[in-house]
């Protein structure tokens, strides 16, 4: 399971390590992508194929969908993890993701997002004032 928190460098080349708790579960090849929330998302492999064949299910005909589709699956690249745990963030995710030097690994269960520090900070204040009302509506749908 992907879980945790790690800070990490993306070096000048766009390299960033991988946090080693999480490489055997991750696997040698991924793929990142544009995330929601201007965050990157990394999927090992077999979760992008369970995540593109429920993608492949919705109506082509619907606008939104043709949208959504675009924006994440053009997106999307198949990186290969280094001898050392490194990946590569292509420039157009790079940019999209706002990311500077320092970067933040959020373990998401099946995903992992990559955050730049500051907008990550910015966004864990925020939701940590609204996790009591988000408690109560996964309440009122069975979850908690």
């Amino acid at each position: 399971m992907l879980i945790g928190e790690y800070k990490h460098t993306l070096d000048p080349k766009k390299r960033l390590s991988l946090p080693s708790k999480w490489r055997k579960e991750l696997g040698k090849k991924l793929i990142v992508t544009r995330g929601l929330d201007t965050c990157l998302f990394v999927y090992p492999l077999k979760e992008w194929q369970k995540i593109t064949e429920k993608i492949d299910q919705l109506p082509l005909g619907q606008a939104d969908t043709r949208s959504f589709n675009r924006f994440f699956l053009s997106g999307a690249v198949e990186v290969e993890v280094d001898s050392v745990g490194r990946i590569l963030v292509p420039d157009f995710l790079k940019e999209f993701a706002g990311l500077d030097t320092k970067v933040v690994f959020a373990g998401i269960h099946n995903r992992v997002e990559i955050w730049g520090e500051d907008k990550w900070d910015e966004y864990k204040k925020r939701i940590e004032l609204e996790a009591d009302g988000l408690a109560e509506k996964l309440g009122e749908i069975g979850v908690l």
